[in-house]
């Protein structure tokens, strides 16, 4: 199988500006960009870091653009306008930005460069001439989301943000002739943007360079994985917690599973077929969840906070006792799942479990904690509770631990103080 059957394969290409295979059959210098407009790139743009290491590991030269430039305009988006960043927040979020590609990256040799360098000293006048002459309004205000924009009542778009399509083709016409990038990879939701740069080379140099377009990724509702959507799932484990980033990706429904494998792991499409079969056979097992939460958690946070957030999730919604954890899960387990702390003479008299779900927030009132007992909803250490007067006494707790569970994804954690 060549490089362009395994990414159509896996669905990494959907757009293409000249045959796939025509495109990678020789090695490429190839780039993309992102504008830092957060301090942490998610999930969605995992999609392309991960697109970028397979070509580069297939022997294409590997450049990233960081929209230190373009970053304090933005692009057009469907309703209103980007907030305009200034410098120091740009500059902050760029130096985040290359930090998080050189860990998920590794040693895959890469090249980081940054569009201010040469937008923040375009003079007008030559831009327009040497630019914006190769460009129509015309073709402009057909652009989908420009059109949009024009179209509706209460929208506009400002002459910046129309001139967004104009500095990515100038991204890439800098590009070429400084270091002879050839292709530009994109979202399929920036394909008239990325073909921006592919017509100005070709009209001002007379030569052909190239573009591939990747679909984005949704969620099961069909929403992109993003920030704009409000599911973000950051990178930056200040953000979100490997524990989270890991239940993100075991919690996900069947629905599109074999098209994450596909796309955020490096599995070989044949053990992905395998995997798939085996899940199908017992859904209930989530086989290919775990498979893909422990890959994707592995390539972002490292093998090390991978184990610890799954040995964590199977303490809380498994199987496994809290004495069998190591202390960094342990703690990990604790730091992300509501605990209360009990005293030993609160034990020895006898501890309400009704008063325990409520100081967790597993309860809204002693009430309704009752209610959640008798109608069995409420387990500790995986006992189901039936009497709504149940206390919890020192021998519910197992080398200091015990666990409520109310219902599959309710947890607390009962600590001896």
């Amino acid at each position: 199988m060549t490089l362009a059957e395994e990414l159509k394969a896996r669905g990494l290409i959907e757009l293409s500006s000249a045959s796939p295979d025509v495109i990678l059959s020789k090695p490429r210098t190839v780039y993309i960009g992102t504008d830092p407009t957060a301090d942490s790139l998610h999930v969605g743009h995992l999609t392309w870091i991960l697109l970028m290491k397979r070509l580069g590991e297939a022997g294409h030269k590997l450049f990233f653009l960081v929209g230190g430039g373009t970053g304090m305009i933005g692009d057009p988006k469907e309703k209103g306008e980007r907030p305009m960043l200034d410098e120091k927040t740009v500059a902050k979020n760029t130096k985040a930005l290359k930090s998080q590609l050189k860990n998920i990256l590794g040693r895959t040799s890469f090249k980081m460069v940054d569009n201010a360098d040469w937008l923040m000293s375009t003079k007008l006048v030559p831009f327009l001439r040497d630019v914006g002459k190769y460009f129509t309004v015309n073709d402009l205000i057909k652009r989908e989301i420009i059109k949009k924009r024009l179209d509706a009542p209460d929208e506009s778009i400002s002459y910046t943000e129309f001139t967004y399509a104009l500095l990515q083709g100038l991204d890439y016409y800098t590009l070429n002739q400084k270091y002879g990038i050839d292709l530009q990879i994109g979202g399929s939701d920036q394909w008239t943007n990325v073909l921006s740069g592919v017509d100005l080379i070709h009209k001002r140099l007379g030569k052909d360079v190239y573009a591939l377009g990747f679909p984005l990724t949704t969620d099961a509702a069909g929403k992109k994985f993003g920030k704009s959507e409000g599911n973000a799932i950051w990178l930056d484990t200040k953000k979100t917690s490997p524990f989270t980033f890991y239940q993100f990706w075991i919690n996900l429904p069947d629905a599109g599973i074999e098209n994450y494998l596909k796309v955020y792991t490096f599995m070989p499409l044949i053990e992905i077929g395998a995997l798939m079969e085996l899940h199908k056979r017992s859904p209930g097992e989530r086989q290919a969840q775990e498979t893909l939460a422990r890959l994707v958690t592995e390539i972002v946070h490292g093998p090390a906070a991978t184990a610890q957030a799954a040995a964590a999730s199977d303490a809380l919604f498994g199987s496994t006792p809290f004495h069998e954890l190591s202390r960094e899960a342990l703690q990990v387990a604790l730091a992300e799942a509501p605990s209360v702390e009990i005293s030993k003479r609160s034990l020895e008299e006898g501890y309400s479990l009704a008063e325990a779900l409520v100081a967790g927030g597993l309860a809204s009132s002693k009430s309704d904690a009752r209610r959640l007992i008798e109608g069995k909803g409420i387990t500790l250490s995986g006992q189901p509770i039936l009497n709504p007067e149940q206390t919890i006494n020192q021998g519910d707790l197992s080398h200091g631990f015990a666990l409520v569970r109310k219902g599959k994804q309710g947890v607390l954690i009962l600590v001896l103080k």
